[in-house]
């Protein structure tokens, strides 16, 4: 393998910094454009305030007008609309750091969206008018350092807190809101929208991931199963029947009672190269194309087709659940969490607790952090405090599942990496091939867990980038 230069490092280096820059002004440009739409919806507020008859039409005709100029879906700019204006009443620290491109636009739309409950809170006088203050650091601290959807699920819980509002009464309220749609996209399909409760929809695509797995795993070229051409007690091919050569065609099967042409001999061309039997043709088709024909085939036949082989009815879809032992006895009603997710109300977690064989008992330190699991077997305890504390794959960014993960030696077990918390984290397949001695060191990234649960990933060119352990609970 060829070797990298000084002089291509130094290109890659300098690529990397130009688009890493190119982002940030990206994210000006879009600070400003908000900014923008901002004005102009304070001119249609007061446009609708001296005509208030037509307030209505005034409102549909703005967003008419700029989904019309640029292009945009109306929806799209109904939100972009709806965000703007938020973020110039109540996020001034978010919109400095827009406007400063150390966030994305798509960073802003999940802290606009997540502070709604405190916006809320306080217009009706729960929380003090400085909760949005407060929301508005702590949403640039995490947007600083994470990806907006890991940004989304930290920001959800935080602001429950700030807005003083229960999981219980927010999850009651949102349940009503479940809804299923469908909308025509264009070519003879169309989108059907299921708004569920999150821990349910969290198993559904899980379920339906393990099935189109299954099926991707099994499926070949396979020959149909023929049914029996002879129905009577003997046998199609006697081999004890003996027939007068010089009367019998040659291209005939004599049986008892029975006369059939052989399928493999063609009575014009004489015998076949072999047996002329259609084959099914191979599966082809995308994760995503086999988990849409299995949905279809669950709501539509209740079961998955024999055609997509055996087993399938035995998977279910998994989710990971934690919830406080006080919780768990009904001594309170503090929230659970479905890990990964967000928060879960205490009664459905009593619910699943309930239907389960067994759980496991976790205990916390005073900051919030999984510290020990109650297990007689350590490597699974590890396992156990592993999953509570990752919740999915400790590469920056990622949200893949730790129940689609592998358990990786942050130090390399061959190199006497020892086998502790310390030393181990949840990686998807993806992310623990980047770490693999197999990989070129031109090439391989390298990671080192520090005492907290962090990791510190180290690039080929030298960057390092940071995830830290998330904590159980976070105090603002």
């Amino acid at each position: 393998m060829p070797s990298t230069t000084h002089d291509d490092l130094d290109e890659r280096i300098e690529l990397l910094d130009s688009w890493v820059e190119t982002r940030r002004q990206i994210a000006c440009l879009e600070a400003e454009a908000s900014s923008l739409l901002a004005r102009r919806m304070r001119l249609g507020r007061a446009d609708g305030d001296e005509h208030s008859h037509h307030r209505d039409s005034i409102y549909r005709s703005m967003i008419a007008e700029y989904s019309a100029a640029g292009r945009i879906a109306q929806g799209s700019i109904e939100y972009a609309f709806t965000d703007a204006a938020f973020l110039e009443k109540g996020h001034p620290h978010v919109q400095q750091a827009f406007r400063a491109g150390i966030v994305s636009a798509a960073h802003v739309r999940e802290i606009v969206r997540a502070a709604g409950v405190v916006h809320e809170a306080v217009n009706n006088g729960r929380a003090d008018a400085d909760a949005l203050q407060r929301y508005d650091v702590v949403a640039v601290t995490v947007a600083e350092k994470e990806t907006p959807a890991r940004t989304k699920a930290l920001l959800t819980g935080a602001a429950a807190v700030l807005a003083g509002s229960t999981t219980t009464a927010r999850h009651a309220r949102a349940a009503s809101e479940r809804t299923v749609s469908v909308r025509p996209v264009g070519d003879g399909l169309a989108v059907l929208t299921a708004v569920l409760p999150d821990y349910l929809a969290a198993a559904v695509i899980d379920r339906l991931t393990q099935l189109a797995r299954a099926v991707i795993a099994a499926r070949a070229d396979r020959e149909p199963v023929l049914e029996p051409m002879d129905d009577g007690d003997s046998p199609l091919y006697p081999d004890d029947i003996a027939h007068d050569s010089a009367s019998r065609d040659d291209h005939a099967i004599f049986g008892d009672g029975t006369f059939t042409t052989d399928p493999t001999t063609d009575p014009t061309t004489g015998p076949a190269a072999g047996p002329t039997v259609e084959q099914v043709p191979a599966d082809t088709r995308t994760i995503d194309q086999v988990r849409a024909d299995l949905l279809m085939d669950l709501l539509l036949a209740a079961e998955p087709s024999a055609e997509n082989g055996s087993g399938l009815d035995n998977i279910r879809g998994r989710i990971h659940v934690t919830v406080a032992a006080t919780t768990l006895s009904g001594c309170d009603d503090r929230p659970a969490e479905l890990d990964g997710h967000g928060p879960l109300h205490p009664d459905v977690a009593r619910d699943l607790a309930g239907r389960m064989p067994g759980w496991s008992r976790l205990f916390l330190d005073p900051t919030g952090l999984v510290v020990e699991t109650d297990s007689y077997s350590p490597t699974e305890a590890m396992r156990r405090h592993l999953r509570a504390r990752d919740q999915h794959c400790r590469f920056p960014g990622c949200r893949m599942p730790v129940h689609r993960c592998q358990i990786d030696h942050t130090f390399d077990h061959a190199k006497s990496g020892r086998t502790a918390i310390h030393n181990l984290a949840h990686l998807c397949a993806g992310h623990h091939a980047l770490k693999h001695p197999d990989i070129a060191d031109a090439h391989r990234w390298t990671a080192i867990q520090l005492p907290d649960g962090a990791i510190d990933w180290t690039s080929p060119l030298g960057r390092t980038y940071r995830d830290d352990a998330k904590r159980r609970v976070m105090f603002v």
